[in-house]
């Protein structure tokens, strides 16, 4: 079973993204803040992260730099899910290693697809 970190300062964001990749045969861990999140990683690679760019203590964009700089950090795929949308973020997320990128509110529909074309799923 495929491990999918879950990396949002939102508890519902977390309990929603959860049902949808348990959904789709994920097993799920969960950080509130980018800093949790990279100690999770530094513990467990995942082979996936669902990823806030907005969050206290470490953001998402510096904790993907911060994780693609980790011994394995590069095999994870990384999708950015937030409220961001303009071209500069997306295009800075992507230059720091983001796979993908989806918009807030998000479905299923959305998840999965986007996990399809990064071959999660």
């Amino acid at each position: 079973m495929k491990k999918c970190l879950v990396v949002d300062d939102s508890s519902v964001i977390r309990k929603v993204a959860r049902r949808i990749l348990e959904g789709l045969n994920f097993e799920i861990s969960e950080a509130e803040d980018g800093q949790q999140a990279l100690e999770h990683c530094r513990r467990e690679m995942p082979d996936a992260v669902l990823l806030d760019w907005n969050m206290p203590v470490m953001d998402g964009y510096e904790f993907l730099k911060a994780l693609r700089r980790l011994p394995g950090g590069n095999r994870p795929k990384v999708v950015f899910c937030t409220t961001e949308n303009d071209v500069v973020h997306i295009a800075r997320a992507l230059h720091a290693g983001a796979n993908e990128y989806i918009m807030k509110p998000f479905d299923k529909e959305i998840v999965e697809a986007k996990f399809q074309e990064v071959g999660l799923i």
